[in-house]
């Protein structure tokens, strides 16, 4: 067992990511992921990792020298958040259509305008369909550790896909958790050297990413969604070995206090533990309430999140995220087609909340399932609400 320690969540990513051996960091500081590559630097100007740090002059730069690298063979890593994330777009797609593994640690922000520094999902909603693995951590051991599974598993030659570790800007990112570092052996073990499938190399030329002619073009896209689908097996696998070396168990889908529970709610990243604490409060006043959230984004893990709340009666959905022009949030969307064919659907509520880093304390939580509850009882159309927002 590694040593735990008080550390802020953005430096422990950094030692996570100097303990994978990255051979390139492509880095361009945006607020709040700039401790990540600011750490990375100093550790590789310090000689404990022996890799190229490249500054570049925008994270559209930064994602394409990922590419360049990761085609080369090398392992990579970058981070970005928020506008940053939005103006890598072009690339994104590029990178997991040509099949390269880069890891990217995205720390939450809300996107523009009004300007927010603050945490909401809008920045990787907006990129669910690159054919990305992603991931949502709700604390800094997770955010960690994920670290290390997004490595293993994008580098699998069953997978070679790209992936993203989301955690919450300054609700993570700036805090300082107790965290159990992992011994450099144990990684070793973890996570075996790069071996990629193909590479750019003089010595034996090959073409990526050349002009899609309208004969070929549906089955490259169709690959790719195939691939992605089918990496929920190596995710899974990839998670029960991480258990088996370091003790830390992780699932597409986690589940608390469901056993008995008629009302479930629906969360992702940070704001998980404060649901937590909800759940206990209601649970202590004899109201059957569980808590079901989802560390897995992409692929949808749809078998886990079926058998989590197959028997709830209602289901309310917390949203970061406004999926505008819908009527709701992205998680909420997701999670009524998951449901979609069940004979015997639950009612289901969307909350949008916690937009721009408003706070969403426990009382949130507690009136979610409250509204809800009232919501299904009176025969109410499960539309969403804004909490917490000043009417106009």
């Amino acid at each position: 067992m590694g040593k735990r320690i008080g550390i802020e969540v953005s430096i422990a990513v950094a030692e996570a990511v100097k303990l994978c051996d990255v051979d390139v960091i492509s880095a361009y500081p945006i607020t709040p992921q700039t401790h990540i590559v600011e750490r990375l630097s100093e550790i590789v100007a310090d000689g404990e990792l022996d890799a190229e740090f490249i500054p570049v002059e925008s994270e559209h730069t930064a994602i394409s020298v990922a590419a360049g690298a990761s085609a080369t063979g090398a392992r990579v890593y970058t981070a970005t958040s928020a506008q940053g994330l939005a103006l890598m777009h072009e690339i994104l797609f590029i990178v997991s259509s040509m099949r390269l593994p880069v890891v990217m640690t995205v720390a939450n922000r809300a996107l523009s305008a009004p300007i927010s520094i603050w945490c909401d999902h809008s920045d990787i909603m907006a990129e669910r369909d690159i054919g990305w693995i992603q991931t949502f951590a709700i604390n800094g051991q997770e955010t960690y550790d994920l670290t290390f599974h997004a490595f293993r598993v994008a580098e699998d030659h069953r997978v070679l896909l790209p992936a993203v570790v989301n955690f919450d800007g300054f609700t993570l990112t700036h805090v300082i958790e107790p965290i159990e570092m992992a011994e450099k052996e144990a990684v070793d073990r973890y996570l075996p050297p790069f071996q990629p499938k193909l590479r750019l190399d003089p010595d034996h030329p090959i073409t990526m990413g050349p002009v899609g002619v309208p004969e070929i073009y549906s089955e490259a896209r169709r690959q790719l969604e195939v691939s992605l689908l089918s990496s929920k097996k190596v995710i899974v696998e990839a998670w029960e070995e991480f258990g088996r070396i370091f003790g830390r168990y992780y699932h597409p889908i986690e589940t608390y206090r469901t056993e008995d529970a008629s009302t479930i709610l629906i969360t992702m990243g940070s704001a998980t533990e404060t649901a937590m604490l909800a759940v206990d409060s209601l649970r202590d006043k004899g109201q059957k309430v569980g808590l079901v959230y989802i560390r897995l984004w992409r692929p949808f893990p749809h078998e886990e999140f079926f058998e989590a709340v197959k028997e709830a009666k209602v289901i309310a959905v917390l949203d970061r995220a406004i999926s505008y022009g819908m009527g709701g949030g992205p998680v909420f969307s997701e999670v009524k087609a998951s449901l979609y064919n069940l004979t015997q659907r639950p009612y289901i509520k969307n909350f949008v909340a916690g937009l721009g880093g408003r706070d969403i304390p426990i009382e949130n939580f507690i009136e979610m399932v409250d509204r809800a509850e009232f919501s299904a009882a009176n025969g109410l159309p499960p539309t969403y609400e804004h909490l917490d927002v000043r009417e106009e």
